[in-house]
């Protein structure tokens, strides 16, 4: 069994900001999805999600793994923000996922962007948020029922672009046929609860109508916040994944393709395309 995903996403800017500091990226090629969420003033916090975004892909499609590849795009972020004045200070969060041909889904996490699974009807937060509220809450000074109200709840405590190299947290999920991924920006979270998200994936079966329903229903409930939403629908394409190598002494089998990797690559740029990992072929 090999799996693929279909993806689709949806960005709005809300109904309180003058323009939209989110963004999200999905390439197929790569089996990439991500979503960030800028913040700076003068429109720099665009700047910083859609310079994340570009090194994240740029350093994933060169090789490196989806957490290395989250450390680049800090650096590059950091690295305009000091060149530009008018940039200074900017950040980002940014939630990538990266979806190996053997139905591995590793996610890199900074921030307070969120991922989600939704399998056989349960839908859970994978990833936690770098946050202050998420801290009170795991010390026990604040409850989840309390978190929606609370005034502190947009302060982060980690973001890429702010200092030289960033902690980046990385989940793995083995995936199997039928799950449902959302990657999405605090601006759906802190306008629904996740029970309500829940209920919307699982009415609608279309990654299109599900998107554009939360976000939707986001700016409903106040859309104090950019939105932006990323359904990724895990399916099995029929086929069979590749064979790994034989035994080298087993003389009477003759030798498989061998799918390379970077880990066999001196120089990522030898290779174009190729990735740490057995991550699907470029088509």
């Amino acid at each position: 069994m090999t799996l693929r995903f279909r993806a689709a996403g949806a960005t709005d800017v809300g109904r309180v900001r003058d323009h939209n500091e989110d963004g999200f990226l999905v390439d197929e090629s790569l089996g990439l999805v991500a979503v960030a969420d800028g913040m700076g003033g003068h429109r720099a916090g665009e700047v910083a999600s859609a310079a994340a975004l570009d090194a994240l892909r740029i350093a994933f499609g060169a090789g490196s793994a989806i957490d290395d590849a989250v450390t680049a795009a800090n650096d590059i972020v950091y690295e305009q923000s000091v060149a530009d004045q008018s940039l200074r200070g900017m950040g980002t969060t940014l939630t990538a996922g990266a979806l190996g041909i053997d139905g591995t889904l590793l996610l890199g996490h900074v921030g307070d962007s969120r991922a989600y699974l939704l399998r056989d009807g349960t839908f859970e937060r994978v990833t936690t948020d770098h946050s202050l509220v998420e801290e009170l809450i795991k010390a026990g000074e604040l409850t989840e029922e309390e978190r929606e109200q609370d005034p502190r709840r947009s302060m982060i405590t980690r973001a890429l672009g702010l200092e030289p190299g960033v902690v980046v947290d990385l989940e793995s999920i083995a995936l199997r046929d039928g799950d449902r991924v959302m990657l999405c920006s605090d601006g759906l979270t802190t306008m629904l609860r996740d029970d309500r998200i829940g209920e919307v994936l699982r009415d609608e079966t279309d990654g299109d109508a599900a998107a554009r329903r939360l976000v939707d229903e986001a700016n409903d409930a106040g859309g104090a916040d950019n939105i932006t939403v990323l359904i990724v629908d895990i399916e099995d394409d029929g086929s069979e994944p590749p064979a790994e190598d034989p035994d080298p002494g087993d003389a009477a089998v003759d030798p498989a393709p061998v799918v390379e990797t970077a880990d066999e690559v001196s120089d990522p740029g030898d290779a174009p395309g190729a990735r740490r990992g057995l991550f699907r072929p470029k088509q």
